[in-house]
């Protein structure tokens, strides 16, 4: 018996059916290796959970097509329990609980076909537990492998002949498995599997299954002994048409079981003394591998992973059809159902200094202090993702602004995908399962053309997204992706499918990958706050607006560079539509996105702009000593991005800019814009126009009132209305008394002056628009930073109550 502070979980390992040669599918690609389509329909046995049935927790691809699975293993087996005489109670006990199991898998259309007496795991309560119940879905039937899956001695006469998919299948098998149980003998120990094929085909002839194996084991005299009611039960499961078999369901409701049922339930394990060990089992998997467990490195031990040398494996002659003639596949290939326990020790001593209380964190309590991990948010994320100790106390904390106040920390990739949801305000409605995600469903035959076409996109894209990643990449993965693409665009009949929506998706369905509601709803809220209109069928001017922005937001932190690009007229309708179009989704590979995204969530819809703004600062360098085709090409293949670095810097850019500087029009609104906020009176031409944002009279009131210090006002008036009345700490340059041709402060006889425009955000105001345009943009010239221009001009001030401005 495997000790429960020992293991938890164990692994087996098999290989899949490889393709022969280069084989290509219908759309002219290669064709999915079966390793990868097992990963993904492995995911969905992941999220059963039942008292008698085994928890998958992890399937892992190894290299060769190998594939190890990870599953909750626990007590021993019925094998083992089996060579010592059971009870008829006991007997009933594990026939109801496997029932039991068998009925919640056929509520969930999954068959066993696998279910023989090593595969049923009993604890020191008598309960029982199925393992390994999922590897005939997960390898489709085992259309994925190159070996028979199930054991012939448990198998139905019809599957022998090639019947499939039939949980009857697994009522014969378990009538079998209980048979033997009840005669107290292993059947056929000593016959060749060919014999054993012919034996169970003659049942075909029986009238009587169960008296017959009786008979030919010398057990007529149990089988006599045994109750009528009991010897009918079996008779049923092992009935020769599938059709006369009962269903699990039906098992369960016999009036045997009924009168003592009590004792047949699930008995309710004690706590265990290790707090550990009450923890989800999920969660327990993940600290292992934190703590420095290796799956394979276990296998190897154990010897079910095997080195050769690649000399043996070389073929002796390849035919043209990429048939191999040579060497037979090594014995280390073939089907080896060992499991390997995994054992605890290393994780339980590296907890063990653990208070008890850090197990039931209450984050929201102040009677309970959060002090762990102080100082370690200073440290890289990636260290702090793979420290143990930090991702346990990370808990998950119970009301909107703590886990807003914890996730601008950072997010643990255990839970990243529940807290995005809840970053995005995202409520579970059962929505996602009333929109027809298969047939187009319209009264127009122009908006049916228009569906078919984006189907036919939809298939396009999908094979070509994000398809490094081994999940994404799976037929389960293109499947589900399929579906929430279709979902989405029929939800929005405003909008259409534009390139780029498969790969802002993908992030959602990776992370929620058997919740296809919850990343449906994850994208349709990220959508609906930072791409607003994005997917309109015209959408020019969000797009041209979104540019103009991000133009003038890089002329306000980076006003060199921006000068820069100006001058060679490297305009971000260039490089720069994929970015916001996908939310960098298209541009970096997934990790990096998913920390990206990690802060976007944490700001508003213009937060992607500091984030290229981030972007163009770590190329600075390289962009300043280049030309246009030199940025062409620059951008083509983007060089690496430090997204730590990326990151930070965003988020100073973020938190330093005043929001009407940021504003735009194409987004979802709050509330309506009040007099002193950014109003709609400038097109989309003037701000083309214009290298420097706006800032509304709310923000510069505000800054002027809390935090003066960190802005210079430049009022470039005349003397007299200067005089007459200003805004205090302001400067008066007149622009009638100005030449901006020579590009340099010093022009402005103002003293000192560039070290008082040092670190502060710079107010151009005028009563003339047109001269805070002008002279704004001379002082992007000069390289001077954080220039905006006050919206509506010094009129505007006059208005703010309390007054604000100083009279003569």
């Amino acid at each position: 018996m495997v000790n429960r502070q020992e293991s938890l979980f164990a692994a087996v390992t098999f290989f899949a059916k490889t393709h022969p040669g280069e084989v290509c599918g219908s759309n002219g690609l290669p064709l999915t290796p079966n390793s990868i389509a097992i990963l993904g329909r492995s995911q969905m046995l992941k999220e059963i959970k039942h008292p008698n049935l085994c928890q998958y927790l992890d399937v892992i691809r190894g290299k060769h097509e190998r594939t190890i699975v990870v599953s909750e293993y626990g007590g021993c087996t019925l094998q083992d329990k089996a060579k010592e005489p059971l009870g008829t109670n006991m007997v009933l006990r594990i026939f109801y609980q496997i029932s039991l199991a068998l009925n919640h898998l056929h509520q969930i259309k999954i068959v066993v076909h696998n279910l023989e007496p090593r595969h049923i795991l009993l604890d020191s309560w008598n309960n029982v537990k199925l393992f390994n119940y999922g590897l005939y879905y997960l390898t489709y039937g085992g259309d994925y492998v190159p070996f028979p899956i199930g054991n012939i001695k448990y198998m139905p006469p019809e599957r022998l002949m090639g019947s499939k998919n039939n949980i009857k299948s697994d009522v014969w098998s378990l009538g079998m498995i209980i048979a033997e149980l009840l005669l107290q003998c292993t059947f056929w120990p000593n016959l060749k599997i060919s014999n054993i094929s012919r034996k169970i085909l003659s049942f075909c002839q029986a009238t009587n299954v169960f008296e017959k194996i009786a008979r030919e084991h010398n057990r007529l005299e149990l089988y006599q002994n045994l109750s009528e009611d009991l010897c009918s039960i079996i008779e049923m499961c092992l009935a020769i048409k599938p059709t006369e078999r009962p269903l699990p369901s039906a098992l369960l409701q016999l009036p045997l079981f009924r009168e003592n049922l009590i004792s047949y339930q699930i008995t309710p394990n004690e706590k265990s003394s290790v707090l550990l060990l009450r923890m989800p089992l999920e969660q327990i998997y993940y600290w292992w591998q934190l703590a420095g467990g290796d799956v394979q490195a276990d296998l190897k031990k154990e010897g079910l992973i095997r080195s050769e040398a690649p000399i043996l494996s070389i073929p002796q002659v390849v035919c043209l059809n990429s048939n191999i003639i040579g060497p037979k596949r090594s014995q280390s290939y073939l089907m080896d159902d060992r499991v390997v326990p995994l054992k605890l020790q290393n994780l339980i001593e590296r907890l063990k200094g653990i208070p008890a209380t850090a197990y039931y964190p209450l984050i929201h309590c102040p009677k309970f202090p959060y002090l762990f991990g102080m100082g370690m948010d200073q440290l890289p994320l990636v260290i702090r993702e793979k420290d143990i100790e930090y991702q346990f106390y990370r808990g998950y904390p119970y009301t909107a602004d703590l886990i807003r106040k914890e996730a601008a920390i950072d997010i643990p990739p255990l839970l990243r995908g529940r807290i995005w949801s809840c970053l995005l305000d995202v409520i579970p409605n059962d929505s996602y399962k009333k929109i027809d995600k298969f047939t187009p469903t319209s009264t127009d035959r122009q908006v049916d053309t228009l569906l078919i076409l984006y189907a036919l996109m939809i298939e396009v894209d999908i094979p070509r997204c994000h398809q490094y990643d081994e999940l994404l990449s799976s037929p389960e993965g293109h499947r589900k992706l399929k579906r929430l693409l279709k979902a989405w665009v029929t939800a929005h009949p405003q909008y259409v499918y534009w390139q780029g929506l498969d790969s802002l998706t993908a992030p959602f369905l990776y992370l929620n990958f058997n919740n296809e509601e919850l990343a449906f709803l994850s994208v349709f809220k990220f959508i609906a706050r930072y791409l607003q209109w994005f997917f309109l069928k015209d959408n020019s001017a969000v797009i041209k607006e979104y540019l103009c922005k991000f133009k003038q937001l890089t002329a306000f932190h980076e006003p060199v560079l921006a000068q820069h690009l100006v001058s060679i007229c490297f305009i971000p309708e260039l490089f720069a539509i994929p970015w916001f179009l996908t939310m960098f989704s298209h541009v970096f590979p997934l990790h990096k996105i998913l920390h990206l995204w990690d802060k976007l969530m944490l700001g508003d819809n213009s937060y992607p702009l500091f984030i290229g703004i981030a972007i163009l600062k770590q190329l600075k360098s390289t962009l300043l000593a280049s030309g246009f085709n030199e940025c062409i090409l620059l951008f083509s293949d983007l060089p690496d991005i430090v997204m730590e670095n990326c990151v930070i810097e965003s988020q100073k850019m973020y938190e330093i800019t005043p929001k009407s500087v940021a504003h735009r029009f194409y987004v979802n609104k709050d509330h309506e814009p009040g007099p002193f906020d950014i109003t709609s009176d400038t097109t989309l031409t003037d701000l083309q126009e214009e290298m420097c944002p706006h800032i509304s009279a709310n923000d510069l009131t505000y800054i002027l009132r809390n935090t003066p210090q960190k802005m210079l006002i430049l009022d470039i008036r005349n003397i007299s209305d200067f005089n007459r009345v200003h805004l205090p700490h302001s400067i008066n340059i007149p622009y009638v008394s100005l030449q901006l041709t020579d590009k340099s402060l010093d022009t402005l006889n103002v003293l000192q002056l560039q070290e008082k425009l040092q670190d502060k955000i710079i107010i151009c105001i005028s009563n003339i628009h047109e001269h805070a345009v002008k002279f704004s943009k001379f002082l992007v010239e000069c390289g001077v930073s954080q220039v905006c221009v006050l919206h509506k001009g010094f009129n505007i001030l006059h208005s703010i109550e309390p007054n604000i401005l100083i009279s003569n």
